[in-house]
């Protein structure tokens, strides 16, 4: 009877990890008969478990879902993943933080005495670094309703909020009418949840932040799927610059004009800046750290020309960080000044080292 449990459970775990299994398969992985098969698969569906048989060539068993939820299977690995994922998940989705805490004592409860002190060792405080600028947690409610959206390829109508986060009436400053829009895929990319879709009013493709949307009511209207430029999702949404990305609250924040596409810029902004396409080769970075030195380390790491630096002080700053370079590069400014030349990047390999001697 023991035996007869194990391969039960096993039977399960594999009934669970894969779509759909043939009847050979299963033999195989059990290493038992055909006929075993079909008795465990008997008792899987006396306890509850619904394995529907699928007829045809490419018939088999699967696992469907039912009314209920049945007790699940996990190994370990898998017990371990969900006992994580449970604790961080309220950080990205609002409304969690009970059900979570619920679900993982629960967990806990049926676990093994060792894979329970895995689990316990694994209790997490999460902390916010300096660069860590996640959105503000996602309701439950819209992530179900965009998420059901883009799974059924249903038409959303959104209201977009402005860069305060508030819904401005019909008729006054910054107001947005409702958008018709074809959710494609929900994406999350540096602590923020991102709609991507086919939006009817610009008639192009646009990427949302999906906190920065009042959803209306499912529409029911259903339409059929495009193709994705460069059929990249990732790349889409990392180059997009109109994102609805907002400055991150930093103690300073300063912009410069970079000569360089936006779609370059905002693939490697850091998070909480923002990108302002000018040109097709110029677009302007507003960005912010705890110091203005800081902002001007950051805008050199663009390897590139910038102009229009604002404010006074972090032209300022630019200034100075420009003699500690010239320190760190070994290059005596004075020196050159007697020499009666003037210091140019293109100087840095010939003032830094002595004359020949004639």
């Amino acid at each position: 009877m023991a035996e007869t449990s194990r391969r039960a459970l096993r039977l399960l775990s594999l009934l669970a990890a894969r779509r759909i299994w043939s009847l050979g398969d299963l033999a195989a992985r059990l290493e038992v008969s055909t006929r075993t098969v079909r008795r465990d698969i008997d008792t899987l569906r006396r306890l509850g478990y619904p394995v529907v048989s699928l007829r045809g060539p490419d018939g088999g068993y699967r696992l469907e879902a039912g009314h209920t939820l049945p007790p699940l299977l996990f190994d370990a690995e898998q017990a371990l993943a969900v006992a994580v994922a449970l604790q961080t998940a309220p950080h990205s989705v609002s409304g969690l933080g009970e059900d979570a805490a619920r679900a993982l004592d629960a967990l806990e409860q049926v676990m093994p005495p060792r894979l329970r002190a895995a689990v316990e060792a694994l209790r997490l405080t999460r902390l916010q670094n300096y660069w860590e600028f996640p959105a503000p947690p996602i309701e439950a409610t819209a992530l179900q309703v965009a998420g059901s959206a883009v799974r059924r390829h249903e038409m959303l109508i959104v209201e977009p909020f402005g860069p305060d986060g508030i819904r401005s009436d019909p008729g006054t400053a910054g107001f947005t009418p409702a958008r018709r829009l074809e959710p494609h895929h929900l994406v999350v990319w540096a602590g923020r949840w991102y709609l991507v879709g086919f939006d009817h009013a610009d008639n192009a493709w646009r990427v949302h932040r999906l906190d920065r949307l009042h959803l209306h009511a499912p529409t029911g209207i259903r339409f059929a799927p495009r193709e994705l430029p460069g059929g990249d999702v990732a790349h889409l949404v990392m180059t997009s610059y109109d994102r609805g990305d907002t400055p991150a609250a930093w103690k300073y924040t300063g912009s410069a004009r970079l000569d360089l596409p936006a779609e370059t810029v905002a693939r490697w902004a850091p998070g909480g800046s923002v990108v302002e396409h000018l040109d097709s080769g110029h677009c302007r970075l507003t960005v912010g750290a705890w110091s203005w030195a800081g902002i001007a380390g950051l805008l050199a790491t663009f390897d590139t020309d910038i102009t229009d630096v604002q404010p006074p002080e972090l032209v300022a700053a630019c200034s100075r960080l420009e003699e500690r370079f010239r320190t760190a590069a070994g290059i005596d400014r004075t020196r050159c000044r007697r020499a009666g030349a003037t210091w140019t990047p293109d100087s840095l390999s010939t003032a830094a080292e002595p004359s020949a001697p004639e």
